[in-house]
């Protein structure tokens, strides 16, 4: 970027009271003094608020200012709770993110608001040209108005609207004072000429317009992308819902995002996952206030765990394929029925669940009846269980599938491993990074589960 060794800005007030009969560039000119002309080169900067009046966007307070801001509003991004009510930042249909859809009752006659124009950059080169042919002279406009900044207090202003200027100043790959290449370094020199012009604006003054002078090497002969150039893609933006919004969307989603993924990468999956996973699986209600959940867990990347895991799968496999072939199914069919085990073997993390009857299941003096209803009530809660386990990992970006076959060969299960006769395998759980992004879940209505 170019350097200027000195910069002026000058305030160009005015104690007019901007309506839509007004005609803007002559108010501008009008208000000019002898000795302080538009020049070449200049950048004049106009506050958003006389735009709108000059463009009849001004409404009546008592229509409701709440209808008003959602009328501007494409989305809402957050809300705010405060003692003075509820502030709410929104994305207007321009693409601006602003509080209030930029809805403003300040500098305006009582009982009445107004909107931002309809488009800033559009105003901003009927602006532009309208002086360059009355003024006769080769300018960049800006139109401004006030935005609050993440993670910084206060307000300052910005450039909504602009032409004849650039906006955007990439200086990446452009060696640095030191010789160095700029990464990823582009300039919002609109935004920081209209935070500048501020300076001489206050807000409580009548002072709409502003001069810039010193950076000529930023006007264009063009109008340029104009200032929509500046917003960020939505799809680049890493914070484009507000906390309480970003929170509310993954309560919704964590359920319907949850798939079964059945082939992972090698990366590891740490402890901490797992133990975060397994907290949030014993939150599932339980009944008579126990807590009968158990888990194992054993990694791929430990040998101990490995020669576990296998050992076991072996085992159950051995149970299967008796069992099977005690159906007189052929050996192609118990190979296959075999195979579909093989996930347990390889993946990076393998979590088995039980429910723990000891815990605390009560028993009845006749056989079945109330004893069979009582493991089923326990079975629930564990289902329960597995599943909040299940979306606990895909939150974090795991992937996941639920295996059923421990509960094919329960003996099996608790005898391998030396466990008490109370504890009910859940099946087993392989975990790891997904392979593949998987496909989109069709969507599913509750009609069709819905008994008459």
């Amino acid at each position: 970027m170019k350097t200027s060794a000195v910069i002026q800005v000058f305030g160009i007030p005015t104690d007019h009271q901007f309506t839509s009969q007004d005609d803007l560039v002559a108010m501008f000119l009008d208000s000019l003094s002898s000795t302080n002309t538009v020049r070449n080169g200049d950048i004049i900067v106009i506050t958003s608020k006389v735009v709108a009046k000059c463009e009849g966007r001004v409404v009546t307070e008592a229509n409701d200012r709440e209808s008003a801001i959602r009328s501007q509003a494409k989305r809402v991004v957050a809300t705010k709770v405060h003692d003075r009510g509820v502030t709410t930042i929104v994305e207007t249909h321009s693409g601006l993110i602003l509080a209030a859809a930029g809805v403003d009752a300040s500098n305006t006659e009582p009982g009445t608001i107004v909107l931002l124009p309809v488009d800033s950059d559009h105003s901003a080169r009927g602006i532009r040209e309208q002086i360059e042919e009355r003024a006769g002279v080769s300018v960049g406009v800006i139109i401004t108005d006030t935005l609050g900044r993440a993670w910084r207090l206060g307000v300052t202003d910005h450039a909504i609207g602009a032409a004849g200027i650039t906006v955007l100043d990439d200086l990446t790959g452009k060696p640095d004072a030191f010789g160095r290449a700029l990464e990823m370094t582009i300039v919002a020199v609109a935004d920081e000429i209209a935070a500048a012009s501020e300076l001489v604006r206050p807000k409580d003054s009548l002072t709409p317009f502003a001069i810039v002078r010193g950076l000529g090497h930023l006007v264009t002969q063009e109008h340029g992308p104009g200032a929509r150039s500046i917003i960020r893609p939505t799809e680049e933006d890493l914070f484009a819902l507000g906390t309480a919004e970003a929170i509310a969307l993954g309560k919704e989603r964590a359920i319907t995002d949850r798939r079964t993924i059945r082939s992972f990468t090698h990366v590891v999956v740490p402890d901490g996952a797992i133990q975060t996973a397994i907290e949030a699986a014993v939150t599932a209600p339980a009944p008579h206030h126990t807590t009968p959940w158990r888990f194992l867990v054993l990694h791929f990347n430990d040998p101990q765990h490995q020669q576990k895991r296998i050992a076991l799968l072996d085992a159950m496999a051995l149970t299967w394929q008796r069992d099977l072939e005690a159906e007189g199914k052929s050996q192609d069919e118990v190979s296959k029925r075999l195979a579909r085990g093989d996930i347990l073997r390889t993946a990076p993390c393998v979590v088995f669940a039980f429910m723990d009857l000891a815990s605390g299941a009560h028993t009845y003096p006749e056989a079945g009846g109330r004893n069979n209803s009582e493991r089923d009530m326990f079975l629930v809660a564990g289902g329960a269980a597995v599943e909040n386990f299940l979306i606990s990992i895909s939150s974090q970006g795991y992937g996941s599938a639920w295996i059923s076959s421990t509960l094919f060969c329960a003996e099996t299960v608790r005898n391998h491993l030396g466990l008490h006769s109370s504890l009910l395998p859940l099946g087993a759980v392989a975990i790891g990074v997904p392979e593949s992004i998987p496909s989109q879940r069709p969507p599913k209505s509750a009609a069709g589960f819905l008994l008459d």
